[in-house]
């Protein structure tokens, strides 16, 4: 595929993520153990959105509201949680139910679930994977949570079982863990048997994975174990320019090298920054880089988040961190569309033979926020930079063939500017538009065929 086509392509794609579709494909992990994959083959670019709150707050026409836009954006993943994090268990959905009798995780409340199963069904008619936490993380790991804590090793793994036969046939991945480590025997005992539990009902139609606290990574804790078929990661809310998005990526892929890994709670937009607001607040460049940073970095897709939806925040609710404008506003705001470029150009590229390279780039900057990353295939024959501020990218000529295509991909607007590079001694020189600054990425794409790499 040549790049003059990406364009059209992505136009393809983004038409493509508006349709509805009643059934789709299981999910598995590739042979390469790089990517997901749908049991047909097709690669799978994981592209989330974080809804924690969406089964606990939502009405039916808010959930089909938030789904339709999402889906519009491009994202095939949403996060959410059955047995939510905020007072989930004593305080009533929309609907004015409880998800449990008497806190008793294998004891439902038929009509909370039942609200579940609409919105599943909502999610299946419009391609989307629920990424399903069966509860966060207070309820067997209270912390700074509110718990209180519900779970044994026993229940939990009835609990699993009891949801993985009752969501098995629906479009879900599943996700263990809920912002928390596991940090002691019984903790670990928990996650095991409610994994176990799951196991039992769904077998391997879906996948299971495990999400844990700011900077933490599932693969400290469960690498080699069966039940996990992917890693997570989280680089949380603590920094600007957090360099855990590129940082963490090898590193869990070399935890547990047959394991793709995600990054599934990176900053949020419109999140103050270290949960101070005196300190300014996340936007959407630094939601871009987290991504651009994280992808091409290793992972196998992306979680986007925005502070407002995320707890489906209204006047009238109490704010979490300073949340500050109604989550149906904050569907539009900038950071949503921008990280479905991403996954649109993702997709039309065999992103799945990408590896990262940084070693490539020469003079390259490599602190202050400025940090370019890159990724290429085994044979050069597409290569993918990400440079934040905008700044001057090199490489090496003998590793560009002749003939080699090549675009500047604005990941404000996903469109593209076909270029012709500098040749400056054994060089070729990439200048982006505009003066480097915060804010001016842009992302280099560079394409030729295996024969003109050759020659």
């Amino acid at each position: 595929m040549r790049i003059a086509s990406i364009t059209c392509l992505i136009l393809a794609i983004a038409s493509a993520a508006t349709g509805t579709l009643s059934a789709q494909t299981g999910l598995g992990i590739s042979k390469s153990g790089t990517h997901l994959e749908r049991t047909t083959g097709e690669p799978f670019f994981y592209l989330g959105d974080t809804a924690w709150e969406l089964l606990h707050r939502s009405t039916e026409d808010e959930a089909r509201n938030y789904l339709e836009d999402r889906a519009e954006k491009g994202f095939n993943v949403i996060q959410t949680v059955v047995l939510a994090e905020l007072e989930g268990l004593t305080v009533p959905n929309s609907y004015g139910d409880l998800p449990l009798q008497e806190l008793d995780p294998t004891r439902w409340n038929e009509a909370y679930f039942t609200y579940v199963d609409r919105v599943a069904k909502m999610a299946d008619s419009l391609g989307i994977f629920l990424g399903l936490l069966p509860t966060w993380g207070d309820k067997f790991n209270k912390k700074w949570g509110v718990g209180p804590e519900i779970f044994t090793p026993a229940n939990a793994r009835t609990y699993g079982r009891m949801l993985g036969e009752r969501y098995g046939d629906h479009n879900v991945i599943w996700i263990l863990g809920g912002d928390r480590n596991p940090e002691n025997p019984e903790d670990l005992a928990i996650v095991r048997a409610m994994a176990a539990g799951l196991r039992e009902a769904v077998g391997d139609r879906q996948l299971i994975t495990y999400h844990p606290q700011g900077s933490g990574r599932s693969s400290d804790f469960f690498a080699g174990e069966d039940w996990i078929d992917f890693h997570l990661f989280q680089s949380g809310h603590g920094r600007r320019e957090d360099k855990q998005n590129y940082d963490f990526p090898p590193r869990v892929r070399a935890a547990d090298p047959g394991k793709p890994v995600i990054n599934g709670e990176p900053l949020y937009e419109d999140h103050p920054i270290n949960w101070r607001p005196a300190n300014g607040w996340f936007d959407d460049f630094d939601a871009r880089q987290a991504a651009w940073w994280s992808v091409l970095s290793g992972t196998a897709g992306h979680t986007f988040g925005n502070h407002n939806i995320w707890q489906m925040w209204l006047p009238g609710r109490d704010p979490i961190s300073h949340s500050r404008t109604p989550w149906p506003e904050a569907l539009d705001y900038p950071g949503a569309a921008q990280i479905g470029h991403l996954g649109r150009l993702m997709q039309s590229l065999p992103y799945y033979d990408l590896r990262p390279d940084p070693d490539l780039l020469r003079d390259a900057p490599n602190s202050s926020g400025r940090e370019v990353v890159l990724a290429r295939n085994e044979d050069y024959s597409l290569l993918i930079a990400y440079t934040p501020y905008g700044d001057v990218l090199r490489l090496p000529a003998g590793r560009i063939g002749d003939g080699a295509v090549t675009e500047w991909f604005n990941p404000r607007s996903g469109e593209t500017i076909s270029i012709t590079p500098e040749s400056v001694g054994d060089a070729y020189v990439y200048d982006p538009p505009f003066e480097p600054a915060r804010g001016n990425d842009w992302v280099l794409v560079i394409q030729y065929d295996a024969v003109s790499r050759q020659r």
